[in-house]
């Protein structure tokens, strides 16, 4: 009797999480030893107990999954290259409002505001500049045009609504796990190693990361919540026919629009289950943290 044969979705879908989740530990190691930019301190802030926290997450994240998408085998080529850039444009443009942004000008309303008046907020930047890597990854694995502003809308906007969680530990990582899972579910059902990978890849480098997160030790930052809405925003785009993929961007420009005016911290809080899973690995308030 002939063996069955392994499912290639579903190995696509572990050598994604494995890769990911490795060269994201690799990472987080390397730039905590010595950090891209600066050193320790450029990327030290204060969190919301007002303790010390790096940011080195993010890079750490971009790197790694970076490094995953550009060596894992089994994507086609415009697959690889849609990845590459919406992590890299997602990363590095966060990146580069951890640390040069501002504070005076936030949310949507508030860059784009400032913007009418003649003033390029470094939030003006990240917005504009995730647009447009947004717009190129998909117009490398898009055809038509309309696919081609939707899938670009679904990479930028993912990516900015993941950063939007970015403000308790682990919070983004859990949104973004829990946004992959049925991603990864849908490539593992139609055995298709391509969105299984892709889904598998970021949800492996964010879990690995997430110790840190939860321990409040370290945190994403724009760099690591921008990238990982990204690539989710990819898997997506990749996994999802046209009108799933126009329920999921009507989903996160909703939910954009929305946090404009409420916050999703008191709306958490406010929810008994929401709160209980936000709250799940989390140190109580009166509990330091581990050290390293």
């Amino acid at each position: 009797m002939a063996r069955r044969a392994f499912p290639r979705a579903l190995a696509g879908a572990l050598a994604g999480a494995f890769l990911g989740a490795v060269a994201a530990r690799a990472a987080y190691a390397a730039f905590t030893r010595r950090p891209p930019v600066g050193d320790a301190e450029t990327w030290t802030r204060t969190n919301h107990r007002g303790e010390p926290i790096t940011l080195l997450e993010g890079p750490a994240f971009v790197a790694g999954a970076g490094a995953a998408a550009a060596v894992i085998p089994g994507l086609p080529g415009g697959v690889r290259v849609a990845a590459l850039l919406a992590v890299a444009g997602g990363g590095g443009l966060g990146a580069y409002d951890d640390l040069y942004g501002a504070t005076s000008s936030k949310g949507f309303k508030g860059h784009l505001s400032a913007l009418a008046k003649g003033e390029v907020t470094s939030g003006a930047v990240k917005i504009l500049g995730i647009g447009a890597t947004g717009l190129a990854a998909a117009a490398v694995i898009s055809r038509d045009p309309f696919d081609v502003v939707v899938n670009g809308g679904l990479i930028a906007g993912s990516a900015n609504l993941a950063n939007l969680f970015d403000l308790r530990p682990g919070r983004a990582v859990k949104v973004g796990l829990l946004a992959g899972a049925p991603l990864l579910a849908a490539g593992l059902l139609k055995n298709d190693p391509v969105p299984a990978t892709l889904a598998a890849l970021p949800m492996g480098a964010a879990a690995a990361l997430l110790p840190e997160d939860l321990g409040e030790r370290a945190m994403l930052g724009d760099a690591g919540a921008n990238a990982l809405g990204a690539l989710l925003g990819l898997a997506a785009a990749v996994t999802l026919g046209r009108p799933g993929r126009l329920a999921v961007l009507g989903t996160v420009v909703a939910l954009t629009a929305a946090s404009e005016r409420i916050s999703f911290t008191k709306v958490i809080a406010g929810n008994s289950l929401l709160h209980r899973v936000d709250m799940l690995g989390r140190r109580p308030v009166e509990q330091a943290p581990t050290p390293r």
